[in-house]
């Protein structure tokens, strides 16, 4: 799910209460965004999806017996009402003997009857829940099928269903995730079980146009009604099934390369249509990179398309994401989440980030693809500084989240650490691996059109670049924070640099980040030489022959690693710390010491004979030469900043 207020972020009001009038109000500032990265760091505040903290994110146990395979929605509504009523049938296999069915639905909506064939069948309602008594038991394995008759004033609590008015005009529309499909539908609303097929008829006033997901099959007016037909023969979980009901006119565009041409179906409100019409082109080669990336669009033989609601961002209901406005940010995320969300979908909501991860980073690689890497640049760097601006925080759940929906749809962690999680994944695999694995991930029959975990993606980046993740993944994913990078270089002459790495953590719960460290060297002309130091223990140091006289460096000009506060200091060149060191006092009798600049550490010091005998040696800065003959000695001085030599006369 994704909201955005114009701009490239997403968040979804799931509670129209008086909180939403006072987050309304905090958030003014960013009504009129564009999808510019230097604004990401203002929206990240206003993504958080609001809801009741202490509604229950858990699914229900009694509908686990059961596989759902068909639901077909015979739906009665009017935009201008608040209400719903229908009849839905239910085709469903039984996993285990069973005797009751249980559905999900909210006790706000009064079941009038439940049939089987010709036949009344005995049910209770309570808790949410409809419970069926089957006209007889039946064993594992048994196909039977259920048709419940009910209406209702839906619950508002979650604003899984609402109406509302554009220019005066009523407006109907539905946004169940993550588990509001139960307050105007029986259903079963998990993330275990996908419906195979559905079939939705809405029944409406003649002058309104009905959206559903899959393709428009028919519509039959009978008088003042009409009742509009959709089918979609894709597996769908309950929240991503949708309606919406307005006056709504219709452009349709054609996308996709043959033979997977498909048309993308926008119902937009009148008075928006001609701005619409413009800001919708760029989905076509937002849909043509996606497709070049990954493949074809999923649902490509149904379609795709765009319905205009009455929230500020939107929701990727399946073959119609839902829109709120019509910006570029918007379309690409929603867009992106027909491959991640809706062909394959988070398992749990522990697992969300691979839905809104995804999502975000996709909008990322839009930005990249069309507008090129300085803006890439940018993006990324807003999202760090949004996922830095706290010092912990999980991106995979903890059981104590899953009861908090703002935790659950963080922007922070599920969407933008998330989206930097995947960039990094990027940059340590390279873009070949990474994106074949992507690929495969997509086309894995075990997952596609159905459910995937976290473990899930690991084993496909794994498998492709042949690299253990383990550790990466519990750093970034399973456990908390980000590093701090300190970085020193040293000329040590002969086009020679030496660099140590430190980190710090933000939080105890990773001891190290073991990532490749991206630094760039600036020559004295403005010359640029990059490497990618693989940063496996604190305070390593690396040599690195640098092809020009350096000037300065940089840590992670490109924004490839979640980090804060990091430093990079270019020291003295070698031959200015050679001028700096001095060996005292000299000539000597006895005891001889070396003088350092501050910023260099000694390590230890070596005395050689005039033949090259070592004759003596000290890891201390201060020597007694005392027992040496009188004469001419040389000393080696290992530093920080490399090996120096000096001479000492023994008196």
């Amino acid at each position: 799910m994704s909201c955005l207020i114009f701009s490239t972020f997403d968040f979804i009001f799931l509670q129209m209460t008086k909180n939403l009038l006072l987050l309304l109000s905090l958030y003014t500032c960013v009504l009129f965004s564009q999808e510019t990265p230097s604004e990401l760091a203002e929206l990240a505040q206003a993504e958080m999806k609001s809801a009741s903290s202490t509604m229950n994110f858990v699914a229900n146990v009694n509908t686990q017996n059961y596989d759902m395979v068909y639901q077909r929605l015979e739906l009665t509504v009017d935009p201008a009402v608040y209400f719903v009523s229908g009849n839905v049938t239910s085709h469903f296999v039984a996993k285990q003997a069973m005797s009751t069915i249980t559905l999900d639905l909210a006790h706000q909506l009064t079941v009038g009857s439940v049939m089987k064939g010709n036949t009344s069948l005995a049910f209770t309602q309570a808790n949410n829940e409809l419970v069926v008594t089957l006209a007889q038991p039946i064993v594992a394995g048994t196909l039977d099928s259920i048709a419940v008759s009910y209406a209702g004033v839906p619950p508002s609590g979650q604003q899984a269903f609402a109406t509302g008015t554009h220019s005066g005009t009523p407006v109907l529309w539905t946004l169940s995730e993550p588990y509001g499909a139960r307050d105007w539908w029986p259903c079963k609303q998990d993330l275990n079980d996908k419906i195979e097929a559905i079939d939705v008829y809405l029944t409406t006033p003649s002058q309104y146009v009905a959206v559903s997901n899959g393709v428009e099959q028919s519509q039959v007016v009978n008088g003042l009604t009409k009742t509009t037909h959709f089918e979609h023969n894709y597996p769908i979980p309950a929240y991503l099934v949708a309606i919406a009901v307005t006056n709504y006119q219709i452009f349709t565009q054609t996308a996709g390369t043959a033979p997977n041409q498909f048309p993308v179906v926008n119902y937009i409100y009148p008075e928006s249509y001609n701005s619409a019409v413009t800001s919708l082109a760029q989905t076509l080669p937002i849909m043509d990179l996606f497709e070049t990336l990954f493949e074809t669009y999923p649902f490509s033989d149904e379609k795709y398309g765009h319905a205009q609601f009455g929230w500020g961002g939107g929701m990727e209901h399946t073959t119609v994401s839902f829109m709120g406005n019509f910006s570029r940010g918007l379309i690409a995320h929603e867009l992106a989440h027909q491959w991640f969300g809706n062909k394959i979908t988070c398992g749990t909501w522990k697992d969300i980030w691979l839905n809104e991860g995804f999502a975000t980073y996709l909008s990322g690689l839009v930005i990249e693809n069309l507008d090129g890497a300085p803006n890439f640049v940018s993006w990324k760097n807003s999202l760090i500084n949004n996922i830095t601006s706290q010092l912990g925080g999980y991106v995979y759940l903890q059981d104590s989240d899953l009861t908090n929906v703002n935790r659950i749809f963080s922007s922070r962690l599920s969407y933008n650490k998330g989206a930097m999680v995947l960039h990094m994944l990027r940059w340590k695999l390279g873009d070949t691996a990474f994106f074949q694995a992507l690929r495969n991930y997509l086309a894995d029959p075990n997952l596609a059109f159905d459910y995937a975990v976290t473990t899930d993606l690991q084993y496909h980046l794994e498998t492709v670049s042949g690299q253990n993740l383990t550790e990466f993944f519990s750093d970034w994913l399973y456990n908390q924070g980000y590093p701090t990078y300190t970085v020193t270089a040293q000329n040590m002459g002969n086009l020679e640099m030496q660099v140590q790495l430190f980190q710090t953590q933000s939080h105890p719960s990773v001891s190290f980040f073991e990532m490749p460290v991206p630094i760039r060297f600036i020559g004295v002309n403005a010359e640029q030489f990059d490497v990618v130091l693989q940063h496996t223990e604190n305070g390593q140091l690396f040599t690195v022959a640098v092809p020009f006289g350096v000037a300065d460096i940089q840590f992670d000009p490109q924004r490839h690693l979640i980090s804060k506060n990091n430093t990079a200091t270019l020291g003295l060149p070698f031959e200015a710390i050679d001028a700096l060191i001095e060996l005292y006092p000299n000539p000597t009798k006895d005891l001889l010491s070396i003088d350092l600049p501050a910023s260099i550490s000694f390590e230890k010091m070596e005395i050689y004979s005039t033949l090259g005998q070592q004759v003596g040696v000290s890891t201390s800065p201060s020597f007694s030469i005392a027992a040496l003959s009188e004469g001419i000695y040389q000393v080696r001085i290992t530093t920080s900043a490399g090996v120096f030599h000096k001479k000492v006369i023994k008196k």
